[in-house]
């Protein structure tokens, strides 16, 4: 760190660094707070999620027990052939988002299958739509998570780093430059003295 001068030049560049370090600091607070309240909100986004995921495989496992029959083809009948995604700005932070979820139905003779393969395949569809949107909520948390962590970094050393060593500096030189008037308005007297007591 370079070292403080305790001039006059260097207390004015002090004071100005403490008006913007002072103008800055709400602005980080402020991303800070909604950085973390839009991480906090994908959070509970992901739980919901994960919970109709688990809703669907529980009443495929409940209504559709004929599954287990290997005589139906069922291999590959539902799949994701496109992800489309695009990229939403939330305070900064670039996060992916879903535009569209193409799905695919294999062809399947509707006589030839059993009745319950159209209600199955309506629910793969929903189950694969929602673990793709899993998998991109996880990201975001992931990515809102570092955001959150570098501005609260930020913050901090703003708060409580560069703010208090500013004011320490500017008292510093304050003081310094105070000590030095004095001693100058002293050295003056005592010169001024000396001159008098010289003279006859």
């Amino acid at each position: 760190m370079a070292r403080l001068s305790l001039t006059k030049a260097s207390l004015t560049k002090q004071k100005k660094q403490l008006k913007t370090f002072e103008k800055v600091l709400p602005s980080l607070d402020l991303k800070r707070r909604q950085l973390s309240a839009e991480h906090n909100k994908t959070k509970k986004l992901l739980a919901q999620t994960q919970k109709q995921l688990t809703a669907i495989e529980t009443e495929i496992a409940d209504k559709l027990p004929m599954l287990s029959n290997q005589l139906v083809d069922l291999k590959n009948i539902v799949q994701v052939t496109e992800v489309e995604l695009v990229e939403e700005n939330v305070m900064g932070t670039w996060l992916p988002k879903i535009n569209q979820i193409q799905i695919q139905v294999r062809n399947y003779a509707l006589l030839a299958k059993p009745f319950w393969v159209d209600r199955l395949v309506e629910l793969l569809k929903v189950a694969l739509e929602t673990q793709v949107a899993i998998q991109i909520i996880q990201q975001r948390v992931k990515l809102l998570n570092q955001a959150e962590r570098i501005a609260t970094q930020r913050f901090n050393l703003f708060d409580k780093v560069l703010l208090p060593q500013t004011k320490a500096n500017i008292k510093k030189i304050q003081i310094y430059l105070a000590d030095a008037e004095r001693a100058g308005v002293v050295n003056s007297k005592l010169a001024k003295r000396k001159k008098e007591q010289q003279l006859p």
